[in-house]
């Protein structure tokens, strides 16, 4: 999820197994042990020239649970070295550092995997990405209840016991909202696959997945043959169907025997995308795993991003983002989840 909800749940993990001994400097070891796994955005920059190379390691090994293991002992022995010093020394044992930062960084990837995005949890095993499409990648429900409490126990002393009340509430009313998005989900699976069959649509796979920001307006890709086919349904709806429904050419306008990293993006978008050529020796990649930004324009996918040949070798780049679009469809997506 994004960066703010990871560093609430770090800081939290940081506040259950050190808040009693270190206080609000456990909330905040735990917010680092949560940041860190998302700095592979700047590690695959480093590490790759090809920008598709760098986009595919985020949620990839330091997403996993061996890195999750192995960097909990690392840092916990530099903290524990860091901290155990002058008066604080003997105030903790490297034991607790240790599961600090196993707790914050293990708990990252586990929330990620329940977003649209994926996470490579059992890399370098398994390049298996696990997508439970329950919440979005951004959230305010889940978040902004959970990051109160944490504010509200920094003013506590660290023996209270209402410290560890609002950890308790923090914890629980986020994991409430959780276990929802799971219940939500089901119940959209079967909205959807019955629209499906409404509109006489035969097709080979699907997935349902909510919109940006909120569990109530969710959005559905079918796979046939020769098609993708989207829609939408809100919990706010006066039928209890998916509508808006469009269909979206599979365009492959490059071949895999062409270039390895456009399989390498195909696995990347489970299999759902398209690429236009838009020019010569440049092309569109679609990310249909996301919505349009456009209902007029089916080739306004939310995650897109322009392809083109660097020396034989397929590279990209972002689309450069307009501010008017981008306000024009978080408006149109406030009108939808209202119903209709």
């Amino acid at each position: 999820m994004d960066s703010l909800t990871q560093i609430v749940l770090g800081a939290a993990c940081g506040e259950a197994v050190l808040g009693k001994k270190i206080g609000n400097k456990a909330l905040l070891f735990g917010a680092i042990g949560g940041t860190i796994p998302d700095l592979d955005v700047y590690v695959g920059s480093l590490l790759y020239g090809n920008q598709i190379d760098a986009m595919l390691f985020h949620r990839g090994f330091m997403h996993s649970i061996l890195f999750s293991v192995l960097a909990a002992f690392l840092f916990g022995w530099f903290a524990f070295k860091l901290y155990n010093s002058g008066k604080r020394r003997g105030t903790t044992i490297q034991k607790d550092w240790i599961s600090l930062f196993f707790w914050s960084l293990f708990t990252h990837p586990i929330l990620d995997c329940f977003t649209p995005y994926g996470t490579q949890l059992f890399s370098p095993i398994s390049s298996y990405r696990v997508a439970l499409n329950n919440i979005a990648v951004v959230d305010p429900i889940y978040t902004i209840p959970f990051l109160l409490c944490m504010i509200i126990l920094m003013f506590f002393k660290r023996t209270s016991s209402r410290r560890l009340l609002w950890l308790r509430l923090g914890i629980g009313v986020s994991s409430i909202y959780l276990l929802f998005t799971f219940a939500n989900k089901l119940y959209m699976d079967s909205i959807y696959r019955k629209s499906l069959n409404f509109n006489n649509v035969i097709y080979k796979r699907y997935f349902t997945q909510p919109t940006i920001f909120n569990n109530i307006l969710w959005y559905g890709v079918a796979e046939t043959d020769s098609t993708y086919y989207v829609g939408y349904y809100s919990l706010l709806d006066n039928e209890n169907k998916f509508s808006d429904f469009k269909e979206l050419p599979k365009e492959r306008a490059l071949n895999v025997n062409d270039y390895r990293r456009v399989n390498d993006l195909a696995w990347f978008s489970n299999y759902y995308f398209s690429i236009y050529k838009i020019a010569e020796n440049e092309y569109q990649y679609n990310d249909l795993r996301y919505p349009l930004t456009s209902d007029e324009n089916s080739n306004s996918s939310v995650f897109r991003f322009r392809l083109f040949d660097e020396n034989g070798i397929l590279n990209m780049k972002p689309f450069e983002r307009n501010e008017d679009n981008v306000s024009d469809a978080l408006s149109a997506l406030w009108k939808r989840i209202k119903g209709k």
